[in-house]
């Protein structure tokens, strides 16, 4: 059985959850990535079974990556869920998730929603998916292979609202001084909302809030308003500084 990795990470925390769960499997793993600019759909073979992994981008599923899972045709193909947040909640975009996940025809058998770093407050989920997390994501893909083997293909009780909450503003990023026009993030960019004759240029409207443009500049040249991102953090301070367990449902 073929394990397909189906990833939208722009800044590594989702990949290496994603990871930490298909190489679990045990199975020959092809990867899809989601978050490359011109990604333009893909089949699937209806014996394999899909990790399909999307941060939390304040409590939904980012609509870029929902939009392309929807290109992807499952042919009947099992299918783990993966929703990856900064400590704080998943909300709904576990059940956004696995609703377009069916609607592709793929066949949900178990989800988690899993913590990893949070993206623009690094203080918090610092380091994560830390030993403890890759643990419990093994023992959790250890316990898909288990019900994969009881040839039990039930779906289990995502959780979740319809419809889904409402999407709120995002933070873009802008080049400083420190910018050379290297292109790197412009390259990078999932949506192309970076110019390529001109990275200094961003179109705010474009711009999906994702941060990946920050994580791959060489320079370290982009950055978020200082304020907004103070403000950010001491919102998430009490809801963010407890560390909270990775939730399986299977």
């Amino acid at each position: 059985m073929r394990t397909y990795k189906i990833v939208f990470s722009p800044t590594g925390g989702t990949e290496k959850v994603a990871s930490i769960i298909a190489n679990a499997l045990g199975a020959e793993i092809e990867t899809v990535d989601l978050s490359t600019q011109n990604f333009s759909g893909c089949n699937l073979t209806d014996d394999g079974i899909a990790v399909i992994a999307m941060p939390s981008f304040g409590g939904r599923a980012p609509k870029t990556a929902i939009d392309r899972l929807k290109t992807v045709k499952a042919n009947g193909a099992k299918a783990v869920v993966v929703a990856v947040y900064g400590n704080r909640e998943q909300e709904d975009t576990l059940i956004e998730m696995a609703d377009t996940a069916k609607a592709c025809g793929f066949k949900v058998v178990a989800g988690i929603s899993a913590v990893a770093e949070h993206s623009i407050a690094h203080q918090y989920a610092t380091g994560r998916p830390d030993d403890i997390d890759a643990q419990q994501l093994t023992e959790f893909a250890k316990s898909i292979i288990k019900k994969m083997q009881a040839s039990a293909d039930t779906e289990p009780n995502i959780p979740g609202n319809r419809p889904y909450k409402k999407s709120g503003p995002g933070l873009v990023p802008k080049a400083t001084s420190s910018c050379t026009a290297c292109g790197i993030c412009a390259e990078k960019c999932p949506v192309g909302a970076i110019d390529k004759s001109n990275p200094k240029k961003t179109d705010k409207k474009a711009c999906i809030n994702c941060m990946r443009c920050m994580i791959v500049c060489p320079q370290n040249a982009r950055k978020v308003n200082g304020t907004m991102v103070k403000l950010v953090g001491v919102a998430l301070k009490k809801p963010c500084s407890i560390r909270k367990d990775n939730k399986i449902f299977i």
